[in-house]
């Protein structure tokens, strides 16, 4: 990745001051984020626009998580899928990864961290 290249991020969350302030930070460090509070919203922005790692809370309102990455998976198979998951729920992110996803994240994760496994993401999809 070139240092002129900025990942197009779609994140997920339904905590929106969360999702706010982590946009905000991710994009200082070169990753575009699209900013959705929902499931239902993210499949909805995903069919206008295309994106190279998606970021899915798996405990939101109005979807489950693991219902987001099966239908991001039929609709872009190739789209790398990151979970964002509270420390009670660390199988059903494992159970995510199983089903597709490219690797999960406990909340509250460390930007860096964050941010490398982002950057795996896009990485391994520009090679599939």
């Amino acid at each position: 990745m070139s240092d002129k290249a900025r990942i197009r991020l779609l994140m997920c969350d339904d905590e929106k001051g969360y999702v706010n302030v982590l946009a905000n930070r991710l994009n200082k460090r070169g990753i575009d984020v699209t900013k959705t509070y929902g499931g239902g919203e993210a499949i909805q922005t995903l069919r206008r626009q295309d994106f190279d790692v998606a970021l899915v809370d798996l405990k939101m309102e109005d979807m489950d998580g693991i219902e987001v990455l099966h239908i991001i998976k039929k609709m872009d198979p190739d789209l790398a899928v990151l979970i964002l998951t509270g420390h009670g729920s660390v199988e059903a992110a494992r159970q995510g990864v199983a089903e597709g996803a490219f690797d999960y994240l406990t909340k509250p994760c460390e930007l860096g961290e964050l941010v490398e496994k982002i950057r795996a993401a896009y990485k391994a999809r520009k090679r599939a």
